[in-house]
């Protein structure tokens, strides 16, 4: 038995009703493609989002319990080696920043040597444009 929209083969049919029969079902096929694409990304995105709300909490947990650990070496310069909260303070902190300074120093050292051109996609619109022309002319 045969669907209610497939239409039967007709000798009579024109070229022109044939090209326009295959533009509708091309547009339809690509719409169809859009609405899974979109879909797709959607529930991507959704897990995504999750995913980076999880990474975000556990950064913050992980941070907090740093400047514990932070504060507990100040009070153990303290009490081990008697010096003045202040001092014991001041010294760890300025480990500290001296660490970040040099993660910091690091990460821009490594961003000025990044090329972030776009090459491949440069490439592939100067071969598309060459062969748009190509097609004109």
């Amino acid at each position: 038995m045969m669907s209610n929209d497939v239409q039967p083969p007709k000798a009579e049919r024109s070229l022109g009703e044939l090209l326009g029969e295959l533009m509708r079902e091309v547009t339809t096929l690509i719409r169809q493609e859009m609405t899974l694409a979109k879909t797709e990304m959607s529930q991507k995105v959704s897990r995504v989002s999750k995913d980076l709300i999880s990474l975000a909490a556990g950064g913050a947990v992980a941070y907090i319990g740093l400047l514990t650990l932070i504060g507990a070496v100040v009070a153990l310069l303290h009490e081990v080696v008697n010096l003045p909260v202040w001092v014991s303070a001041l010294l760890v902190g300025l480990v500290v920043v001296g660490i970040g300074g040099f993660l910091v120093k690091k990460g821009l050292d490594a961003l000025k040597n990044e090329d972030l051109t776009p090459r491949q996609t440069l490439e592939t619109l100067k071969e598309d444009a060459k062969w748009a022309k190509d097609q004109t002319s």
